[in-house]
């Protein structure tokens, strides 16, 4: 009776090991396109704060100036991650360096910020995105590991998987 409640308490603290290997929750930064009705998805290692925001920006602004594109107006909501003032400083000093390189021809995308009034979802056309995407990947009988979910968003939205951006400044 000793070893079989031994292993059952083994395989407990095994399950539980194995649990926390995979996050309790994933976050995921993501720009449905006006121009192709497409989405630019990349997962973090992390949370959501203001260097993340900035790196996920920047890669979209490479990817954008790709394409020729010169201005990229975003529809945001107050996020306390998109709104914080590193974010705003690093706007301001991005559109200057992007204007100062398009003005000598160079390739570029100036960033148009729209901040949507609080607890307004419904006006950001990349809610229900997400809410439909969320709906398509889930299981109801099961956890999904994180490899799965992001396998599946991807999939979803018809995304190259990307190496995650990653939490660098802990708060």
């Amino acid at each position: 009776m000793r070893l079989l409640q031994f292993e059952k308490e083994r395989d407990k603290r095994e399950k539980r090991e194995k649990k926390e290997t995979d996050p309790v929750a994933l976050c995921c930064y993501g720009m449905l396109r006006g121009d192709n009705g497409k989405m630019m998805v990349r997962f973090v290692e992390g949370r959501p704060v203001s260097q993340v925001s900035i790196d996920y920006l920047e890669w979209v602004c490479e990817c954008l100036a790709k394409e020729g594109k010169r201005v990229l107006l975003m529809i945001w909501d107050n996020a306390s991650w998109h709104v914080s003032k590193a974010v705003r400083a690093w706007l301001r000093s991005h559109n200057r360096s992007a204007r100062r390189a398009q003005q000598k021809g160079e390739a570029a995308v100036r960033i148009m910020p729209f901040y949507l009034p609080v607890k307004s979802p419904w006006l950001n056309p990349i809610e229900p995105k997400w809410l439909h995407g969320k709906k398509a990947i889930v299981e109801p009988k099961r956890r999904l590991s994180a490899d799965e979910v992001r396998t599946r968003v991807y999939g979803y939205f018809r995304c190259k998987p990307l190496e995650p951006l990653i939490q660098k400044h802990l708060p």
